[in-house]
């Protein structure tokens, strides 16, 4: 339980610094106007916006990373959850005040992260 766990939060991070270079690099990029369904003229005068959304994302997957790296494994957990939470409420604002597809892009992941972590953390106590 504990392995898929932290296969699914490192899934989370993973997808948030996608999302980061999607939002700080390659807004203005085809790739990026594809990704958000983008024209031209929103993309040129969002920028700024969508770097700091982007700049918001890597804070989540940096949090997931530090939570990887900390020795003790009660912290390491706590902080996984943390910023796990953190994602998972961010979907469903996302959800609510742009698109439902927020939720299913970036939430499914965390919810099933978070809903891992705790029952690796129950079996853990078992």
């Amino acid at each position: 339980m504990k392995l898929a766990a932290n296969i699914f939060t490192a899934i989370v991070m993973l997808e948030h610094v996608y999302i980061l270079v999607l939002e700080m690099f390659l807004w203005t990029n085809p790739i990026g106007m594809k990704a958000f369904n983008l024209t031209e003229e929103f993309a040129k005068a969002s920028a700024p916006l969508a770097a700091n959304q982007g700049l918001y994302n890597g804070f989540l997957a940096a949090g997931i990373l530090w939570a990887f790296l900390i020795k003790d494994k009660i912290h390491s957990y706590n902080t996984k959850l943390f910023f796990v939470t953190c994602v998972v409420v961010a979907a469903l604002y996302g959800a609510y005040s742009v698109s439902i597809s927020i939720l299913i892009k970036q939430g499914t992941p965390a919810i099933i992260a978070l809903a891992l972590l705790l029952l690796s953390a129950k079996a853990q106590k078992e």
